[in-house]
Parts: structure tokens; sequence; C-alpha cells
């Protein structure tokens, strides 16, 4: 093999990604092209899927010039991907039917609402929650609501997938309709026990398994690319993960028991549970964390759809954080004893309540209560809300968590880590390196392919940490603040 560097892809709700990481598994350098948020007067957040394609050819060139290699020095490609997000495409023509229906948007609650007596046989074999969040009820959406996807379903023409299976497919020469294990078990339409479709679930969204990919080992080559043309010898794209999947191979959290949390736009909180599915008593999911080396591990999970998405609301939309400030140095003027809470149920709230009705609330507030206050309920909710899920986790698996892994924009702020190491009462560790997901997606493709030893390429990983420093009754005073902000909501 020539090439020793792994070119790895990691697209994601706001943009794209290019990261090259060396022989040694080190980030060489990082290209990044943001795309569109397409909103409509409903709500609905859409994604368009030839921007994202070239975004993706683009970033690889990029982050190629970035690090003054040549393209025959890259080994191969890896893809972490922005998960639920639901694609559809013409298999003929190669082009989508419509723009992605991105994973935050509630358009298909009507549709999820219609399964709700199936909603516990459908979490029994699937590990999710009945919810519009999930692929399933997109797919329906798409399949009832786009001019023409019916007609290519009946034709089998109609390829419906995530963002993974959509870049499969285009980059690769083989034009393959393949996933990995991680990104099927987001769809709610995969069988955790059997390890493949269900036939019944999917029959009841009105989803041809014929239209869905191929599920595979989350290393295997999924088919080679020339990346456009750019590549004079094609590579193999030889690994693909879900984002949050790729974060916690990228953690380290490869053990039963270890945990870690994604601050993005929104946010994901993940346990490795082992080699066997384990359920929920409050409201987390279950799904698999990759198949690696021939094996599958599964995880439980907690995903927020609203934690660093809240402070671009804050600037862009509400004009609540100065240009010239960042949202912790405003928090930081508030008043210590000021009781305002936020919860940002934008388009409902996700786990642990799975409320898809549920609107974003300020409560607490009172005559004093300013900008600065406002500001830091806002940044205060990220941490409230990853709480949650950690709490759930320590119920579930009966582990005794003693850190948290911490990654992805928000984590910048040593005001929030040092709050949610106060709240969760846990030591929280913050990696130098932000580009997890991309690691782990790289470290998995290293592996596979022989260049890599991924205890090495892990440990190198330099963190700090955040050690809790609340007193215990301070803690469960805020704390009881938010639950009661939540009561209020669900109500």
């Amino acid at each position: 093999m020539k090439g020793r560097y792994i070119l790895a892809v990691d697209q994601s709700t706001q943009g794209t990604k290019g990261l090259l990481f060396d022989a040694d598994g080190r980030l060489a350098a990082r290209a990044d092209r943001p795309h569109r948020q397409i909103l409509n007067k409903q709500g609905w957040v859409s994604h368009d899927l030839n921007e994202i394609l070239a975004n993706t050819l683009a970033v690889c060139r990029d982050v190629a010039e970035k690090a003054g290699i040549a393209p025959q020095q890259i080994a191969a490609l890896a893809i972490s991907n922005q998960r639920e997000t639901t694609c559809a495409w013409d298999r003929v023509t190669g082009q989508p039917v419509c723009d992605a229906v991105v994973w935050q948007c509630a358009r298909a609650a009507d549709i999820a609402a219609r399964h709700t007596a199936a909603a516990e046989m459908i979490r029994q074999r699937t590990g999710l929650y009945l919810s519009p969040y999930f692929p399933a009820a997109k797919m329906a959406w798409i399949l009832e609501n786009t001019p023409g996807a019916a007609r290519l379903a009946e034709a089998g023409r109609l390829a419906l997938g995530t963002v993974d299976s959509w870049l499969i497919y285009s980059l690769c020469r083989e034009h393959p309709h393949r996933t990995d294990y991680s990104n099927a078990s987001r769809t709610q339409l995969f069988n955790l026990h059997s390890l493949c479709w269900d036939a019944e679930i999917c029959g009841l969204f009105g989803i041809p398994t014929a239209a869905l990919p191929e599920v595979c080992m989350s290393d295997r080559c999924f088919g080679t690319t020339d990346l456009g043309g750019w590549l004079e010898t094609p590579i193999p794209l030889h690994a693909v993960l879900g984002d949050s999947h790729g974060a916690l191979l990228g953690q380290d959290c490869r053990r039963p028991g270890q945990l870690k949390a994604t601050y993005g736009t929104g946010s994901s909180v993940m346990m490795n549970i082992g080699d066997a599915p384990r359920f929920s008593s409050g409201g987390l999911v279950t799904s698999i964390a990759w198949g690696l080396n021939g094996q599958v591990a599964y995880v439980l999970e907690g995903n927020l759809n609203y934690t660093g998405a809240v402070m671009t609301w804050l600037r862009q939309d509400i004009g609540l954080i100065r240009p010239d400030s960042e949202p912790s140095e405003q928090a930081a003027q508030a008043n210590p004893c000021d009781r305002t809470y936020f919860v940002p149920a934008f388009t409902g709230l996700g786990a642990p309540y799975w409320a898809s009705n549920a609107t974003g609330m300020f409560t607490g507030i009172t005559r004093t209560t300013g900008r600065a206050e406002l500001v830091k309920a806002c940044l205060d909710c990220i941490a409230y809300q990853i709480t949650d899920l950690v709490a759930q986790m320590r119920r579930d698996s009966g582990a005794s968590v003693t850190d948290l892994r911490a990654a992805g924009g928000p984590t910048a702020s040593q005001y929030l880590m040092q709050l949610q190491a106060d709240l969760t009462n846990t030591t929280v560790q913050v990696p130098d390196l932000q580009e997890l997901s991309g690691l782990g997606a790289a470290c998995a493709a290293g592996a596979a392919l022989g260049l890599y030893d991924a205890d090495q390429v892990c440990a190198q990983v330099h963190r700090t940490c955040y050690a809790p420093q609340l007193a215990p009754a301070r803690r469960d005073q805020l704390y009881a603040g938010w639950q009661d902000a939540i009561r209020r909501v669900l109500v």
C-alpha cells in the first residue's frame, strides 16, 4: 500500500469537514465547508443533498492541499455522518427525489402518531421510542408527500437511507446501496436481535425493504472511489460510522460502562454496554455502537435536539449574545441568585422525555432578570439536559460512572464544563482534539487496513479534566429548579 494517510469526512448538521490523519493517527490538516439550513414557514428543516456531495468532494481536495500532500499518499477514505437525517434518490439517475429531511425536523409527527399502539413492540425490537425524530416516519413522509416517490418505489428504483448511504452510493464507482450497523440501528426499522431490517415494522410504515441499504460491518470496504475524478487510482472507502458512534470510538470508550457526551448542534450522550442489548426503564434508547472485527457492540443513548443550537439561536436570531463577547463571559456577569431556567423545546423534547408537542419556555424570570441572566439560563440548559441523561444511564446500567468524556464546540467553555462536572458529580474530560467523530472513523479504517494500533492512536489524545466542586446541597437545589421547569413544559 503506497498511501499512509487516512482521509476522513465528517459530514455533520452544519457542514462538512475533511480531516487528514497521518501514519501515526495524528491530525495533519482540516478543511471545512458549510451548507445551507433550509427552513420553511412550517419550521421544517431540510438539506440539499447535492450541495452536501459537492462540499464533500471539495473538502477532500482542500484538506490535502492544506497538508501539502499528493493525492496518491492517501490510503483510504472513512466517513462519519449526521445520523437520522433521511435521504431518498433515484437509483437510475442517481439524483435526489427531494431535499434531505433533517434529524431535527418533526414534520412526520402525525405519521409517528398513527403507530402508537405498536410503540412498545417497536421499542423492544429496535431499541428506539416511537418518534418523528427517527428515519422510519421521515421515510414514510417522503413516500406519502413527495411527487413520484411512491412510483419510483413501485418500480424498484427508489433508494432510501441516511446521509452515509447517500455518500457511499454517490462517491463509490460501484454505486453500492449500503450502510453500517451504527446508522442502521438509528432508523427505527432495524431489529437489534436479528440484526436485519424488520419486515413487520417496515410494513407498518409502508416502507419497502427493497429500498433500504445493505447493512454492513462498520470497518468493511464499502466500495472504491476516485473522489469525483480527483484520484488517478481509486482508494477504498473503508469505514463508516454515525458521528456519535465515531466519537465514542475516538474517545476510546471501547469497554462497557464508559461514557461520552458530544456537544454539537444537538447532543448525544452514549454509554458502551457491551455485546448484548439492554433496555432503559426511563427514556433512553438502545442502539448499536458499531460492528468492528466481526463483532457488534451496543450502547445506551440519549439524544438532545438543541444544545449548541441554543447559542446559535441566541446570537443570530434573538441577538442576546453581543457580537464582541462569548456566552460564558455574559453568563459570568449574571446575578448568581437569579432563578431563571430555559427549556429549549423548539421542536419538542428528546430523551429522556420524548414529548414531541412540547414548546420552549423561560421560567423563574423576575424584574431583576436581564440579558446576562437569560444568556446564562440558555447556556446552563445544555449542562442540565446532559445531566438528565447521565443520571438515567446510571440507573439503567448500574455502572459507577467516574468520568464523562466530552467533546464538541461548546466544551471550549470552561464555565460550562465546570458546571457539567458539578451537576453530574463526576470528572469531565475534554480532549484537545475536537475532531473525534472523524478520528473514530479513521481509526476504524486504519485498523482494518493494518495501518493503526487503536490503543496507541486513542492514547495519544491529551485531555483537560474538570473535577466536581459544588456542595451537594447546592447541586440538589439547582437541579430541583431545572426539574420544576421541565414539569411546567410537559403540562
